[in-house]
Formats: C-alpha cells, structure tokens, sequence
C-alpha cells in the first residue's frame, strides 16, 4: 500500500506551476525533488503563495477541479482604495463574454492584517502608483451560465 503524501510550498514569485524546465522561468522541480507529485491547482508565474503538491491523483483531482467548487481564498494588492461599486461587481460575477465568473465573496483587508505576510522578493517593482490596499477574495472555480444557473 502506499503512502499518500501531501507538501505546502511557498511558490515564490517568477516560478511557473509545472515540474518540467522551462527556458525562461525556474519550475517546480527546483523546490521539489520529490517523484510522482503534482500540483493541485495552480497559481501564476507572477504570483506567489502557498501551493499544495501530491502524490494522491484523486486528492489532487478534488482540489483542483472546478465541478468540485472548493473555495479558494486570495489575497492581491491593488492600486488605491478599492470602491465598493468595483468590489460589488466582483461580489455580483464578472461578465467575460462567454461566461459570468461565480460570485466571489470580497473584502478589504484591515489595516495591519497582511503583515503577516513574508517579505516580498522581488518588491514590489517601482511604479508611479504603488499597490497599497490588500483585498480578499474567495471564489470557488466555474461560472453560471447566462440565465444565472
């Protein structure tokens, strides 16, 4: 019988979601040097936070696939004080054309809550508006259809 494993890793910034090399970016496998893991779900190569890596297919499959609607937390800081009018079209779903997004559950962080958070690496690049607000954001994966079903 074996053993079902599941690892946390802090996905650093510039590190894309895969185990195999890729020319321009660093991978998994420069973390992991485990066999037979694989991601469950995924973040963004400009991204970072925690990701979790199994070797349990239907573990992964549970977390990563979208019919199974598990919530997913975020947090992404953004550019001045978000208005409610643009967090309630969050809260609403957003219109992508084919598809409205499932309604996300959003707030403003509190002052102070995201200092939990480790240093960023790299900082935040240099901008004429730097992101100063943090936002939470809970969605669970899929959408609705036009009739809102």
């Amino acid at each position: 019988m074996k053993m079902n494993d599941l690892i946390v890793l802090n996905k650093p910034y510039g590190v894309i979601c895969q185990f195999s090399a890729h020319e321009k970016y660093g991978c998994l496998k420069d973390y992991v040097s485990l066999p037979d893991f694989y991601p469950a779900g995924r973040l963004d190569t400009d991204s970072e936070g925690l990701l979790l890596l199994t070797n349990d297919g239907r573990l992964q499959a549970r977390i990563a696939d979208p019919k199974f609607k598990l919530e997913k937390t975020y947090w992404a800081q953004v550019e001045g004080s978000p208005d409610e009018a643009k967090l309630d079209m969050l809260r609403r779903g957003v219109d992508l054309g084919d598809f409205v997004t499932r309604p996300a559950k959003v707030r403003v962080l509190e002052a102070g809550e995201a200092d939990v958070l480790w240093p960023r690496v790299p900082p935040i690049r240099v901008r004429k508006s730097v992101p100063d607000f943090w936002v939470e954001i809970r969605i669970s994966e899929g959408k609705t259809d036009r009739s809102g079903g």
